[in-house]
């Protein structure tokens, strides 16, 4: 990304769950902020699973994404600093408040665009802004696609995984038609990839000859260090740098940073 560009917001969807999707936000994050980006993750889930894996205690908030949603909380009394790897990035944490957040945005007036509207005010601090979603097509998740740019889809190669996909396209070209025309397909990423498994080789020759250049070129392998890293609060790159996950995630963000230098300007 050249720094003259907007700032660029990617949501980390998939309806489906378990498939890295977390995972994919904390370390993508972890591996820009490497690079010397400005970076902002979003924990829209309230699982708060991308909270306690940037080393946050998600039950000891003073404030949380359900404030910026709910409520007018300044943005600045909603940020968390993640230090590491330096120079770090930016976290807006997330718990099960989130869960109570969307019943009340049900209720308001502009209950799909009040993501939007929060990031809107704060474009100018960061260069890239990721937005971990909930598992399910929900008010939070919808919130994350009306704000987006692009949907950055992390997917395992199994044969479930080729139906899920289906019905997150419909919900893109959904939101897209009715509530967001910028917002296309970041990349569709292969996750949990393990290359002695005949189907997912299989699957992912499936989505190269469906999605050709829309299927990133990197793939993060099932990795046991990479599925530890959480458990103590770290992204791969923190807990073990030369693991293969965590190499993964940077070469993952190096191509991100790629796609972005050669594209245009989004308008804000």
């Amino acid at each position: 990304m050249i720094d003259s560009d907007p700032v660029r917001i990617i949501a980390v969807a998939n309806q489906k769950g378990g498939v890295g999707k977390t995972t994919t936000a904390v370390n993508l994050a972890a591996s820009l902020a490497s690079m010397g980006r400005r970076v902002l993750l979003v924990d829209m889930d309230p699982q708060g699973n991308a909270t306690m894996g940037c080393g946050v205690d998600k039950h000891e908030l003073p404030s949380s994404s359900c404030d910026l949603l709910l409520s007018d909380a300044r943005f600045g009394d909603c940020v968390v600093r993640v230090v590491d790897p330096t120079p770090g990035f930016d976290l807006v944490p997330a718990n099960s408040d989130l869960t109570a957040a969307e019943v009340g945005l049900i209720e308001s007036d502009d209950r799909e665009r009040r993501l939007g509207k929060v990031l809107s005010t704060i474009a100018a601090d960061y260069e890239l802004v990721l937005i971990d979603c909930p598992p399910s097509l929900n008010m939070l998740t919808v919130n994350a696609l009306v704000a987006a740019h692009g949907v950055l889809i992390p997917i395992q190669c199994e044969y479930y995984a080729l139906e899920g996909l289906s019905a997150l396209l419909d919900t893109i070209e959904q939101i897209r038609s009715s509530r967001n025309s910028a917002l296309r397909i970041e990349g569709i990423l292969r996750t949990m990839h393990d290359p002695r498994n005949n189907l997912a080789n299989q699957v992912s020759t499936q989505l190269i000859t469906h999605f050709t250049d829309q299927v990133y070129r990197t793939i993060i392998p099932r990795n046991v260090r990479l599925a530890e890293a959480p458990s103590h609060g770290l992204p791969a790159l923190l807990y073990d740098p030369a693991s293969k996950g965590a190499v993964s995630y940077l070469a993952l963000a190096s191509e991100v940073l790629r796609r972005n230098s050669r594209r245009r300007p989004y308008a804000s």
